[in-house]
Parts: C-alpha cells; structure tokens; sequence
C-alpha cells in the first residue's frame, strides 16, 4: 500500500477512537504558556471528576511517598507542583481513552503501559540530571509515558499484521520492532504515534521526541536532545524488565548517545541503581492508574 493511502487508512482508524476528555486540550494549551498559572490547572482538571479522583489515587500512591492523604487538587498542586500535575493529567486522561486491545506472547497493552511508566520515570530522574534546573521538564514525564501508544493502534486496528511484527521481531537476533513494522505494515509505531498526538494537538515538544526516538538524526535542538534521552531510557527500561513492549530482547545503547546527552556510565550506573529502589512504588503508580 502506498504511503499516502496508509497514512489515510490510519487517519480513519484513528478517527474510530473516543474523543479525548474536554479538558485535555485545554490542559495541552497552557503547556507552552508562560502566563498559565496552579489556578489555571486546578480549574480545568476540575471539571473533570472522574479524571480527578484517578489523578488524587496517583498523587496518593507510594510513588510520591507523601505522609499524609492529598484531599483535593489544590493541595496536589500545592505539593507536586502545577506543572507536573498538569502532564499527570494529560498522561492519565490519554491512557484511559485508549484500547486495551489483545494480549499475546510478546506484548499486552497493560504490559505497554507499565514499561512506559518505567520509562516516564527514568525521563524524568534524567532531567533532573542534566537538564538546567531552572528549565521545566516535567513534560518529559508524558513522552516517556506515551512513546509506544501508536504500537496500541497498531495492534487495535492491524492486530494480524502486527503480531506477525511481533513474530518477526521477536525470532532474529538482531531484529528491530520498528524496522520489521515498516517492511510488514509499511510504517512503524514511532510515526503512528506522531499521527494520533498531532491530530490531538499535542505541542511538537511532545511529538518530535516519540516521532524520531529511533532516529533522533532527523532532529534538532532540543527534540533531538529529548528523543536521544527517550531512547537511552527505553533501552534502561527494557533491561529492567518491568512490563512488555513487544522486544523479547533489549536494544543495545547507541554507540554516543550518553555522551551527546553529558552521560557517563557512572551516571547510567547511578540511574538504573535509583530506579530500582523505586520497583514498589513505580507497581503501586501502575496499581493506581487501573
């Protein structure tokens, strides 16, 4: 099938999703807006109960280890900080609109989910290791939490050609997801990821990073610093086996990425020490998102 007609087929499909929460893109319009304020986030999100109550559960969780109960948004705001609790937000109201799809051997979306939590995690402990702390990069938390949701599309709507993926992948030794989705269904879930954030009207710092995390080269400035970080953070994840992503086996480091990002493997020593001490809590998030 030729590019644009598989690009229209996917648009359709896409269409076929549930529409986003009402507050989503509201909540997506202040995050490059410097005048948005606690108010702004704790006005919009609270208009959304269902959505509340599962961000209070999250906020309540182990992951964050507060001491005592977070009763209403404002001191979740108060506490996390509004611009954390707004990617919160953003992330759990796209995560409960997708599929769940089907489970097979090799990938499952609560599975998906869980590996991409493991990943949001590490994005964030490495902004805060090498980003400006003056710079907000809660925002990472969303990339590494929806990196891999165009592998749920593919495997809602395409479901026999992406198990073949699956197969494909998962039986050569030196065999990459993306590359078999390209040869089997003519395009990979980095792009489909892209197609189903823009048509939501995520900014392009959300979209960029997940569309060329396997080629960052396409990139530039900060996007490609970012989709450099996604993909050293996949490939931690992977290694530490939290969930499933379709890969039996984990990707290897690209040679340079840790240097372009001003890492050394002390520092990747440091990070994969960190994230496992934070295994409990990470499971109690992933309980807490249900």
């Amino acid at each position: 099938m030729e590019k644009q007609k598989l690009h229209q087929k996917i648009y359709a499909k896409i269409e076929e999703l549930p529409t986003l929460p009402a507050v989503i893109p509201k909540l997506l319009s202040l995050m490059d807006n410097p005048k948005s304020s606690a108010a702004d986030v704790t006005d919009i999100i609270s208009h959304d109960p269902a959505l509340t109550a599962k961000l209070l559960k999250v906020a309540n969780s182990a992951y964050y280890g507060f001491p005592a109960k977070i009763s209403d948004l404002k001191h979740a705001v108060a506490l996390l900080g509004f611009n954390l609790v707004k990617s919160l937000a953003i992330s759990i109201g796209v995560i409960k609109n997708l599929p769940r799809g089907k489970q097979s051997a090799y990938f499952s979306a609560s599975g998906l989910w869980l590996h991409s939590l493991v990943v949001a995690t590490v994005m964030q402990d490495m902004g805060r290791r090498f980003y400006s702390r003056n710079d907000n990069h809660d925002y990472l938390f969303i990339i590494g939490l929806l990196h891999d949701l165009g592998k749920v599309v593919l495997d809602q709507f395409f479901p026999e050609s992406f198990n073949e993926v699956l197969e494909k992948a998962n039986a050569g030794e030196h065999v990459k997801l993306h590359q078999v989705e390209r040869e089997v269904i003519g395009i990979d879930h980095c792009e489909v990821s892209a197609m189903l954030l823009t048509r939501w009207k995520f900014p392009p710092k959300i979209v960029q990073p997940i569309a060329g995390h396997h080629r960052q080269e396409v990139l530039a400035g900060d996007s490609q610093k970012d989709a450099v970080l996604l993909r050293i953070a996949n490939v931690i994840a992977q290694e530490f086996g939290l969930g499933k992503d379709g890969n039996s086996r984990p990707n290897p480091l690209r040679p340079g990425d840790l240097e372009f990002i001003g890492a050394g493997e002390e520092d990747l020593l440091a990070i994969k020490t960190s994230l496992e001490e934070k295994q409990g809590d990470i499971e109690a998030f992933f309980a807490a998102l249900g």
